[in-house]
């Protein structure tokens, strides 16, 4: 059955969005859960390396379930897992707990971005997968604009637990537009799902240098990203004065920056060979990185000057993310479940060190986020560079 493409981004916007969601959306509350459990922010932000440790463990097992028994039934279990979590989420009696539920929860919303990815892969090639991935970043970028807004708005009004009460509801939705309107995309199924199979598809994948140059080209820059996303509630919020209620405003105004770079990275590939806008893009997202921290280093423009290379940092994402995931993906064939999970397993892997090394520091100045995201951003450069020159 042919979807409409309209319908069929909104859909796979929203499965790619889980994370984001659950990250963005309680943001602002970071501070005020560090009060309702009399700790530091620092322990706080363990609820964030839990949930980027989370979508690590569980890629790596949807990747070959959606290879062995298609794409929908994987894909229901793990959002109702997300839901029944982020109820539990609002219920938490302690830290601990939290901490216990969000890694959870990450489980469950797993399941999106790993079949999300494979249902582009099934239905493209790599240069028109790329710019669907693009296109539904239109969609799912619209969550680091509206999620801390309204994360913000229903910490004032309701408190953090209304924060993990929404992302339960959305969830409900997800399932039910993809009970009633997504297709079964996978065309022929694995043979095997054991796990001798899997282990040597994992390994195979490891050893193709072209997966794993770009599956590090982008997955070291989103790195960097999620440093940002860790880092800057205390960078902005307590070293900076921004109300809680503002903080999403500014997140939101990096979120815009991704969303018109990724629908400008989608014009340039009806022209450009996607690997080559995502070497240019490596190369001024490493740059920003830098700039950053030379700002964070010496106080240069103050709040503003680091305000100005963030956003040119997380902008380029827009052009690195399509690209480098499609291109990661595009020679997978049978195994792009498998594929697909091992490539956000790495991505979120990294993540999850950038954003725990974060949380163990006790910061006290913008210099630990900014030296964070200008190493990632250099890595993911010297990957591609490596890829490139390996052809």
């Amino acid at each position: 059955m042919k979807q409409p493409i309209g319908r069929l981004t909104l859909i796979l916007g929203a499965l790619a969005a889980f994370a984001p969601m659950s990250i963005d959306m309680y943001l602002p509350g970071l501070p005020a859960l560090a009060r309702a459990f009399d700790t530091g922010v620092g322990a706080v932000q363990l609820t964030l390396s839990a949930f980027f440790a989370g979508l690590v463990c569980g890629q790596i097992f949807y990747g070959p379930l959606a290879d062995r028994y298609g794409r929908r039934r994987p894909l229901a279990a793990g959002i109702a897992l997300y839901v029944l979590a982020s109820a539990g989420c609002a219920l938490a009696p302690d830290l601990p707990a939290l901490i216990a539920l969000r890694f959870v929860q990450a489980l469950g919303g797993c399941a999106g971005l790993v079949i999300s990815r494979t249902m582009v892969r099934d239905l493209f090639d790599a240069q028109e997968s790329a710019r669907m991935f693009s296109l539904i970043m239109l969609v799912m970028g619209a969550a680091p604009i509206l999620a801390p807004l309204a994360g913000g708005v229903l910490l004032v009004n309701f408190g953090w637990q209304s924060i993990f009460w929404a992302l339960a509801l959305f969830g409900l939705l997800v399932l039910a537009a993809c009970a009633a309107w997504m297709p079964e995309t996978q065309r022929t199924r694995a043979a095997s799902l054991g796990v001798a199979e899997s282990s040597r598809a994992y390994a195979g994948m490891l050893a193709d240098r072209r997966f794993l140059g770009y599956a590090l080209a982008g997955g070291f820059a989103q790195a960097g990203m999620f440093a940002y996303i860790t880092g800057s509630p205390s960078v902005f919020i307590d070293l900076n004065g921004v109300p809680p209620e503002h903080y999403g405003w500014l997140f939101g105004g990096n979120a815009f920056g991704l969303i018109a770079a990724s629908q400008l990275n989608r014009r340039l590939l009806i022209g450009h060979p996607a690997r080559d806008v995502l070497v240019r893009a490596n190369q001024v997202n490493t740059g920003f990185g830098v700039l950053l921290l030379l700002s964070a280093l010496t106080g240069a423009g103050g709040f503003a000057g680091l305000l100005v290379p963030l956003f040119g940092y997380v902008a380029s994402l827009g052009f690195i993310g399509p690209n480098a995931t499609a291109l990661a993906l595009s020679h997978q064939g049978q195994r792009a479940g498998s594929a697909a999970a091992l490539l956000g397993t790495l991505q979120f892997a990294l993540a999850a060190l950038a954003s725990a090394a974060l949380g163990i520091v006790q910061q006290a100045s913008a210099v630990p986020m900014a030296l964070a995201i200008a190493v990632c951003g250099a890595l993911a450069l010297a990957a591609h560079v490596l890829v490139r020159a390996r052809g």
